[in-house]
């Protein structure tokens, strides 16, 4: 099968994507088994991740994710039926 760079790249990152959201998934689990409360689990991963992305990339980069988060909420991106698939 031939695929040109663009679509093995897209592959690439979806499959990696893939395994984020799973990986997630068992820890958000994980916590709630726990007893951690959601949004006590939520603020934390959002505190890690950004404080992440801003160490990598800057401020700009994590200001510019914040903003699509936004956008995709706005859209209903996250509603139940339609979480990152």
């Amino acid at each position: 099968m031939n695929h040109a760079p663009t679509d093995l790249d897209e592959l690439i990152a979806y499959e990696k994507k893939q395994a984020a959201i799973e990986y997630q998934h068992e820890a958000w689990a994980d916590g709630i088994s726990e007893g951690i409360e959601p949004e006590i689990l939520a603020e934390a991963a959002f505190a890690n991740a950004l404080t992440e992305l801003v160490r990598r990339t800057g401020e700009d980069a994590a200001l510019g994710l914040l903003d699509k988060l936004r956008e995709q909420i706005i859209a209903g991106e996250f509603l139940p039926n339609r979480v990152l698939q």
